[in-house]
């Protein structure tokens, strides 16, 4: 079960930060991501994070704005989102990798939680 929270209204250049949290007996071991999917538009990977925290990967229009973390003793990963945009609105899902470092595209996932929602006012 992913239990996500924190969206909602921003303004533009404001922050928000996004929480995911997930049953203990699977997180640990795996990497996590944040996926968004825009209003008529696919569904994309936004962030992601390695079992350890070791490794962190940002798709190229967050980077520098966006930062992924997750604490792993409340089986928990975070989106701390800065300067956000409006092309930032979306609905914002976590997801859970196959293996421990990367994860995959969006269309390997057969089962999506209800998100939330991320909107940026102009």
């Amino acid at each position: 079960q992913l239990v996500e929270s924190g969206g909602g209204l921003v303004q533009a250049g404001g922050s928000l930060r996004l929480a995911c949290t997930a049953s203990e007996d699977m997180f640990n071991d795996y990497a996590w991501g944040w996926y968004r999917q825009a209003p008529g538009k696919e569904r994309e990977v936004v962030a992601s994070i390695s079992w350890n925290s070791a490794i962190t990967s940002y798709t190229e229009a967050v980077k520098g704005r966006f930062t992924i973390s997750r604490d792993n003793t409340k089986s928990t990963i975070y989106l701390q989102m800065n300067d956000m945009k409006f092309e930032d609105t979306a609905v914002y899902y976590c997801q859970r990798g196959f293996t421990r470092s990367t994860m995959p595209s969006p269309n390997r996932f057969s089962w999506w939680g209800q998100g939330t929602q991320v909107t940026v006012s102009s």
